[in-house]
């Protein structure tokens, strides 16, 4: 029978440039750990370098840690991509590396781009432009999420800058997201009563935290068999008694 869990699927670590340096796998673990939250996801931008070591310091505390991303489109809109394991996560991030913007990151512009080990230590700089969009359209990004067996939320689309709705003005019927993310900015109700025109594809709401004392900002309650991703996918389908609560 499901049962609740909490999750913050939306949480960027220190490999991305806008984040704090204290979002080391570590430090969000233990967070996440301490506000009661079952399952996370770290959704860098264009990158999957830190999910490996988030993931082996979750299963040390309990927590799940489902491999994501956020893409950047060609039309410069934001889209989450959930992945089953590590693999597909870096089969993701091959293509995206191929289609991203040419260049190199500006620290001093953007911020610096860390990868690190279980202990915070520096394993080095990403160099590439993590900030930049692909060339890549928002259906090719779903298309492909979804040939890696993925999950494609479209970021929160209630906010002005790299949502979709603010981009192109509204969600193509056909474009084939799997959920839909409401920022942390905007209740369930209000959202309910602005794009009711959406509720055909499920919600979800999280903090997209880019510093520690966000993460857990919004959560949403996944009734679910066990935390996994398996189960995420169930849910988001609605099957047997699986279902989203805010």
């Amino acid at each position: 029978m499901p049962v609740e869990f909490r999750a913050d699927l939306h949480i960027h670590s220190c490999l991305s440039p806008c984040a704090d340096l204290f979002m080391t796998p570590r430090n969000i673990v233990e967070k996440a750990a301490s506000r009661g939250i079952n399952i996370v996801a770290v959704c860098d931008h264009n990158s999957a370098e830190n999910i490996a070591v988030t993931q082996e310091i979750g299963k040390k505390r309990g927590i799940t840690v489902i491999p994501g991303m956020e893409i950047t489109s060609s039309e410069e809109v934001h889209v989450l991509g959930f992945f089953e394991n590590l693999e597909r996560a870096l089969d993701m991030q091959t293509v995206v590396y191929d289609h991203l913007q040419t260049g190199e990151n500006d620290e001093d512009a953007f911020g610096m781009q860390v990868v690190v080990n279980e202990e915070d230590e520096v394993l080095g700089f990403n160099k590439r432009l993590l900030i930049g969009a692909t060339d890549l359209s928002i259906n090719r990004i779903i298309d492909l999420i979804h040939g890696f067996q993925g999950l494609a939320v479209a970021s929160h689309i209630d906010r002005e800058g790299f949502g979709i709705i603010g981009q192109l003005g509204f969600i193509p019927p056909d474009a084939g997201f799997d959920a839909l993310e409401i920022s942390s900015r905007t209740g369930f109700d209000a959202a309910a009563e602005k794009f009711s025109m959406y509720r055909a594809v499920p919600w979800i709401t999280s903090s997209d935290a880019h510093q520690l004392e966000d993460i857990g900002r919004k959560t949403i309650g996944l009734y679910m068999n066990h935390a996994s991703f398996e189960e995420l996918g169930l849910v988001l389908a609605g099957a047997d008694g699986r279902k989203v609560v805010p």
